[in-house]
């Protein structure tokens, strides 16, 4: 039977890296809710015009328009196998409508957890420095540059700290997290569907762990 993946992790956990190495190798789809959103800002369809509407006005997008934006999304056929959603369901009342969605694609949910230590995730996030010329990444504690704050491509730029990534507003967003994202877990363990693996380490053993967990 198809599977929709639900791919869950903290900010930094790595869900968007993972997601990519499915595709490239396995061929999964992946779609996330976020880069969804994004192309709806200018496309020019009735659903898109509604969220626009939303999004204009300032309100958050309701559990019921998310919904008709991942419906919609997954009945193009490139969604008729197996896919991956990063960044949905994000609340109870999504992924109940997600079990509706599965029933009427004849598709088998698995619901993977990155699970990361919060320390990790701390450091992985608030050492986050990128180059404004070049976009390169690097990370004080785990990918230092060369020389402390500059490129090693570009050494006369200054490396930029992303707001995002700072101390008070990671700690926010972790907390986010943990309040929406706790009652999901809950859910899928109880159904015995929530494969966690661990998001620490090497790359390549990561992906291993999350291949073995989809199998």
């Amino acid at each position: 039977m198809d599977k929709i993946i639900v791919l869950i992790g903290a900010p930094g956990a790595g869900k968007g890296t993972q997601a990519r190495l499915l595709n490239e190798r396995r061929g999964i789809l992946q779609i996330s809710t976020g880069d969804l959103f994004r192309a709806m800002k200018s496309a020019d369809t009735p659903l898109a015009r509604e969220v626009q509407a939303v999004m204009a006005a300032g309100e958050l997008v309701s559990d019921e328009l998310t919904f008709k934006v991942v419906q919609d999304r997954t009945s193009l056929p490139d969604a008729s196998g197996t896919y991956l959603l990063d960044g949905y369901p994000r609340t109870q009342v999504q992924a109940g409508q997600l079990e509706g969605l599965a029933e009427e694609q004849e598709k088998e949910i698995v619901a993977v957890e990155i699970d990361v230590p919060r320390e990790a995730l701390f450091k992985r996030l608030t050492g986050r420095r990128s180059c404004p010329v070049c976009g390169e990444i690097y990370n004080i504690y785990s990918k230092p540059p060369k020389v402390e704050g500059r490129c090693d491509a570009h050494p006369d730029v200054e490396l930029e700290h992303r707001k995002d990534d700072q101390e008070e507003t990671v700690a926010a967003r972790l907390a986010t997290y943990d309040e929406l994202t706790a009652p999901l877990l809950d859910y899928y363990r109880k159904s015995d569907r929530l494969k966690a693996v661990d998001g620490t380490g090497d790359l390549e053993a990561i992906y291993s762990r999350i291949e073995q967990a989809i199998k």
